[in-house]
């Protein structure tokens, strides 16, 4: 409401954001738990002096910098710059909030880096104690970095007693921390198995070499998904009530729930059947099935997790349409297009007549020609509806969602949103701002695509 809209075709630029990140966590999970992998091992082998343990050690090393560092960074810088220009007041917010968070995770991200880089590019010029001790910070910061982004994410999903006590902490220990945090690392560590099946499937001749790797692999991996099955559990029990509406409230979450829990499963007893007592299983297609299996266990749970915050970009504290709750009253009273500095100057700009000793007049919003009034409902469904909503197709199109309704219908729905589809935000602007709306609406809806028998016309 305070920021300038960046507008994405289709897609919508908040479902931007969702792809952007999704395949962040894809391999910021895999820093994590390949994070430990290499540190654990790598005393394993020291200790055992097993050298070409050791030897494949260092080319995973090369290929985990590659993937985390790289592309991880890449993403990382990717998923601030959307957030910044698609959720703009709820980046804001979260900066303010967590401020001190986000200047902790920035000091472990570089201990993180610095340590990534001396554990591979030193190996073999550090004594091993030393070596692997470099290892283990990398992992406890990486391990950290994901604790506060956690906490973070999950605040968006329930704030918690922060919205009375406005103290970092308890919004850094909101309901869905621990439980999330318990679900990542767990997914972390299966992640991290599952690439070393695809890594070293692809790259060691050495049976034996595998058969090892198989199984040192897969027991974290065993205990990660009983924890993405301990956090998950825990994760549901503690949404909010309107989280928790959104999810009974829709087929295909409800869906994709059983879907993480069958996937979980289904992945636990192949690593158990499978490397854990078979590691001659482990063959490039066997390894590439069970790594799409753990991405689509995790991606789902992303999207869950992202879904279930409607009506809310953060709960309690942003709305869907970009408007703090306790802006609402004050939006609906002067006007969406008064309140926002944005809408306003372009009112301003176009339509001055509509101003009444500098403010924007609701009622003579509707004594606009028609054109006009079509023009500032566009405006306003870009700032109000389009974190959400495509226009006609695309995610969510209103115009296919909206194909052959009447415009009283149309009306209805765009004055109490939230009555309609309980995970909807209320209407935020004024009555005149209604009619503006849904004139434009009527411009984009598509027809109904199915005509009624001649008979049955007759009698409407």
């Amino acid at each position: 409401m305070h920021y300038p809209w960046w507008y994405v075709p289709i897609i919508t630029s908040p479902m931007l954001i969702a792809g952007i990140a999704t395949f962040h966590v894809f391999v910021a999970m895999y820093a994590v738990g390949g994070g430990l992998f290499l540190a654990n091992e790598t005393r394993y082998a020291n200790r055992t002096k097993n050298t070409a343990l050791l030897n494949y050690l260092q080319q995973h090393a090369w290929f985990f910098i590659l993937i985390t560092v790289v592309y991880g960074a890449i993403t990382g810088v990717g998923i601030w710059w959307t957030i910044g220009l698609a959720s703009p007041l709820a980046t804001e917010v979260l900066i303010h909030i967590f401020v001190f968070g986000w200047a902790m995770e920035y000091v472990f991200f570089v201990i993180e880096i610095v340590s990534a880089f001396i554990f591979y590019y030193y190996w073999g010029r550090l004594e091993p104690k030393t070596h692997q001790l470099i290892g283990w910070i990398y992992a406890g910061s990486a391990w950290m970095s994901l604790l506060i982004i956690t906490a973070i994410t999950a605040f968006m999903l329930n704030a918690g007693a922060w919205t009375q006590t406005r103290d970092f902490w308890a919004a850094f220990f909101n309901p869905e921390t621990i439980p999330q945090t318990l679900a990542r690392t767990g997914g972390a560590m299966l992640l991290a198995a599952l690439y070393v099946y695809l890594h070293s499937s692809f790259t060691q001749r050495d049976e034996s070499l595998r058969h090892l790797l198989a199984r040192r692999s897969t027991r974290p991996a065993l205990i990660g998904s009983n924890l993405i099955l301990i956090g998950g559990v825990w994760w549901l029990l503690g949404l909010p009530e309107s989280a928790r509406a959104a999810l009974t409230g829709a087929a295909t979450l409800n869906l994709l729930m059983l879907l993480i829990f069958a996937v979980t499963v289904l992945v636990f007893f192949l690593f158990y059947l499978g490397p854990y007592n078979h590691p001659d299983w482990i063959s490039p297609g066997f390894a590439l099935v069970m790594f799409l299996l753990g991405l689509t266990a995790v991606g789902t749970g992303e999207f869950i997790r992202e879904a279930v915050r409607k009506p809310y970009i953060v709960n309690q504290v942003v709305l869907g349409n970009q408007i703090l709750p306790e802006e609402m009253a004050r939006t609906q009273q002067a006007g969406y297009l008064e309140s926002g500095v944005w809408t306003k100057a372009y009112v301003t700009a176009r339509y001055p007549q509509v101003l009444t000793q500098g403010i924007v007049d609701p009622y003579k919003l509707l004594a606009l020609p028609s054109e006009s009034q079509v023009d500032l409902g566009h405006v306003l469904f870009q700032h109000h509806c389009n974190d959400c909503h495509a226009v006609s197709t695309g995610l969510s199109g209103v115009g296919e969602l909206m194909r052959g309704w009447k415009p009283d219908m149309i009306r209805t729905m765009v004055a109490h949103p939230e009555k309609t589809r309980f995970f909807m935000p209320p209407w935020a602007g004024s009555d005149a701002e209604v009619e503006l709306l849904a004139k434009y609406i009527e411009t984009i809806q598509l027809e109904y695509p199915y005509k009624p028998p001649i008979g049955q016309q007759s009698r409407r």
